[in-house]
């Protein structure tokens, strides 16, 4: 069962001041804890954030939520930073900045743009986009480190050259290998992957953002974040039997929808809470990115403290432990924006999908809803682990089922298909024989990376098109992610209930419940999962396949060839022309969901991304056209040609003629990939006109110079006729909180002036007048030098 409920709340500021002394205030003893192993310099900051905690409670005088306390404690001027939900923009100073490969590239070639000889923070670069599941994991791998060698290369030198830690292809997944090494209590944390919040499972602020973000906090400018409000999940109860950790975040997906987090923390609570384990909670915060979260945390608990002594972290648990009431904990009576409420007890396992994560159907209604909507009941394939679900205990657990399975002489009846979230995972799962068990039941152990979850899947078992089933424990079911086939149905679930449909080869199957034959006849009604949620041996950390930056790294060259097709130099972008932006076309009006998969592919595209000129070949190719309602052809109005998107937008570009792109709700969703904001804005587009954005993909077009611009009346989005041109006026006024005006000039002679509305900030403006934040940043060095 689950509740919704709305609360109003309004922070109050004072007018009370704080010293320079106190603000700036420095622990007054070396901490003799570390943040990791790796950062031995970098010692636990609880003392200086506690001050900090302490000025700001001063001045709002109420309750803390855990997450405001998070938060506000990493601000840079707690005396003076203005605190209101929902309205304040924070400068904050994280801790540290984690990024993976696929979006290190232009990450690191921006800071290298930016003429900083090395990153003020602790960072790291992960492997882990670019290994294509095609056999099983050791040849994937291998013929992945052949592939990208080139791209490797440039991140392992620009890593050490700039003092950034560098976690080499096979090491895992980049959120398993933060929860594993990195994550801590009270962490705050920015990493270029959408899914970053899976280091709330261990009560740290981790929240996915673009490159150029984390370009700010490598070179020690104050990092700047909408505050977000605070939507409370009260969890009463306890987990048990077929219901897991998933289920939870499946539950609140359907509850929430993909936009209902926007702008906003979820953050946990009640005594539900300790019957998850650390990497349970892990599981569900990774998955609130697609609720589309600020990010989602977990309170401290003993069950942090479990996973933190099995990961050779007992000092920073002891530490932690220290601080649990005043900046681990949310304060009693603390005020959430809404809270949502569910009873562990009664929790259904869910089944979310097709093509939409918050399409939640409990495990009982499942059948029903696939003959009522002519979804296909063969499941094809079944897949688990990635960075949402490949814990030991996920692991465990499905190995329990497999085991019954076994014994009655059955497999599965689907292909098969486990991804271990990190090497120590891989090492530690074919140590304690789990392994075995997965292939013995028909699986293959792929490649400690994301594979297919993230389109890196070289799928042969059905032709493109082809309308068929598959089930994942994976977080994203977006048309298309897994395969790049748009007819193919993903649905999301647990590690559990994927293997248990698997097994049965069918959407109308529910364990629960229903009986499974074997061959000899006789009917397997396969028992509650069960296994552990550490290893009982401890972790085996199988390769070492982390590489230190060098104390001085000034003399590593980091070479990009001019005639490379996977990297590419980058050159600023223009400046803005000083008046109103008119004249423009439209280059594709959207209809209907557009995640940052449409508008930037991945897949096979992930192999440019170190390339802006060749990456820009993707732009929406997915995304519908109104006009005709397919994907990839639009109208070049100029020459009355129809071609790609991409295309069309380089002719006009090319000819000299500016561009808009009108969308629909929640526009961007999904992944953190700043690529989305850079390909329209490097083939000559200005601005994107929505009726609403998702976080993170409005700061990347902020961030890149574009006008991300929503409708004041979203009913303005039906006079957008596709042979319009567009012109944008009250740019030579633009200030914060002042809505423009876009006038359509359509064919027929008459016109249509509507009103757009915009969160940009002062800085952010200027970030726009000067053509992007990096250019903006070059300036501000250039005139203090």
């Amino acid at each position: 069962m689950a509740t919704i409920t709305q609360l109003l709340t309004k922070q109050v500021r004072t007018l009370r001041l704080v010293s320079c002394e106190s603000r700036c205030l420095h622990t007054s003893r070396v901490a003799n804890v570390a943040m990791s192993k790796f950062d031995q310099n970098s010692p636990m900051p609880y003392e200086k954030l506690v001050k900090n905690l302490e000025v700001v409670k001063a001045r709002l005088n109420r309750p803390l939520t855990l997450s405001e306390k998070i938060l506000y404690s990493h601000l840079d001027d707690p005396a003076n930073q203005d605190i209101e939900r929902g309205e304040s923009y924070l400068r904050l100073r994280p801790d540290r900045v984690a990024m993976q490969d696929a979006t290190a590239q232009m990450a690191m070639l921006q800071f290298i743009s930016s003429g900083l000889p090395k990153v003020a923070v602790p960072s790291t670069i992960h492997c882990d986009h670019l290994i294509q599941a095609q056999i099983e994991g050791q040849q994937d791998l291998a013929r992945a480190k052949d592939i990208n060698a080139e791209v490797y290369n440039f991140l392992a030198t620009s890593g050490a050259k700039y003092g950034v830690g560098f976690w080499k292809p096979g090491s895992g997944i980049i959120h398993q290998i933060i929860l594993e090494n990195y994550a801590f209590p009270g962490l705050l944390m920015v990493g270029t992957d959408s899914h970053t919040p899976n280091g709330g499972g261990l009560g740290g602020l981790c929240i996915g953002v673009g490159g150029a973000d984390a370009v700010d906090v490598m070179a020690d400018i104050p990092w700047e974040l909408k505050c977000p409000r605070v939507i409370g999940v009260k969890l009463t109860g306890k987990l048990s039997g077929w219901t897991s950790p998933k289920d939870v975040i499946l539950k609140v997906a359907g509850i929430l929808t993909v936009k209902g987090g926007t702008m906003s923390i979820v953050e946990y609570f009640g005594d539900g809470v300790d019957s998850i384990s650390a990497t349970g909670m892990g599981t569900i915060c990774n998955m609130g990115a697609e609720l589309g979260a600020t990010t989602s945390v977990f309170p401290f608990n003993q069950r942090m403290v479990d996973y933190l002594a099995a990961t050779e972290r007992q000092g920073i648990a002891d530490e932690a432990s220290k601080y649990k009431e005043s900046l681990l904990s949310p304060d009693p009576d603390c005020k959430y924006d809404q809270v949502v409420e569910i009873d562990l007890n009664t929790l259904e396992p869910h089944v979310n999908g097709p093509f939409t994560p918050d399409l939640a159907t409990p495990i009982s209604d499942l059948a029903a809803a696939a003959k009522a909507n002519g979804w296909p009941l063969e499941v094809k394939d079944g897949l688990i682990g990635s960075c949402t679900n490949s814990s030991y205990e996920d692991m465990s657990r499905v190995a329990s089922l497999m085991k019954q399975a076994l014994a009655k002489g059955m497999k599965s009846k689907g292909n098969f298909y486990i991804t271990p979230g990190s090497e120590q995972i891989r090492a530690t799962i074919e140590r304690d024989g789990l392994a075995d068990t997965m292939r013995e039941f028909g699986g293959v152990v792929l490649a400690n990376a994301c594979g297919p979850c993230i389109g890196q899947w070289d799928r042969t078992n059905v032709k493109k098109g082809e309308k068929n089933t598959i089930v994942t424990s994976y977080n994203r079911n977006f048309t298309g992610r897994n395969d790049a086939n748009p007819a193919t149905h993903c649905f999301v679930t647990s590690p559990e209930m994927t293997v248990a449909l698997t097994m049965a080869g069918s959407l109308d199957f529910n364990p629960l419940k229903d009986t499974l034959t074997a061959e000899d006849g006789s009917e397997l009604s396969l028992s509650d999962p069960f296994g552990d949620g550490l290893p009982a041996n401890g972790f085996d950390p199988g390769e070492d396949t982390y590489q230190a930056p060098p104390a001085d790294g000034s003399a590593v060259n980091v070479d990009v060839a001019p005639t490379s097709d996977r990297l590419q130099l980058l050159t600023p972008f223009d400046r803005w022309i000083g008046s109103d932006l008119t004249g423009m076309r439209i280059l594709i009006k959207v209809e209907g969901k557009c995640t940052t998969d449409h508008i930037s592919a991945a897949g096979p595209w992930l192999k440019y991304r170190g390339h802006l000129e060749n990456i820009s070949n993707n732009l929406l190719i997915t995304a519908i056209n109104s006009e005709n309602k397919e994907m990839n052809t639009v109208k070049n109005q100029e020459t009355g040609a129809y071609g790609g998107v991409p295309d069309v937008a380089r002719q006009y570009r090319d000819a000299g003629t500016n561009w808009v792109v009108f969308g629909d709700e929640n526009y961007g969703e999904g992944s953190s990939r700043e690529h989305a904001a850079l390909e329209p804005r490097f083939l000559g587009g200005r601005a994107i006109i929505v009726k609403s954005f998702a976080r993170i993909h409005e700061t990347n077009l902020k961030k890149q110079g574009m006008l991300p611009l929503t409708f004041n009346n979203k009913a303005d989005y039906e006079l957008v006729q596709p042979t319009d041109k567009v012109a944008i006026t009250g740019l030579e006024d633009f200030l914060p909180g002042k809505a423009l005006n876009c006038v359509l000039s359509h064919a027929d002679g008459s016109s249509d002036t509507i009103v757009l509305d915009h969160t940009f900030n002062e800085q952010q403006i200027e970030w726009f007048k000067a053509g992007s934040a990096l250019n903006r940043m070059k300036e501000k060095a250039a005139a203090s030098s």
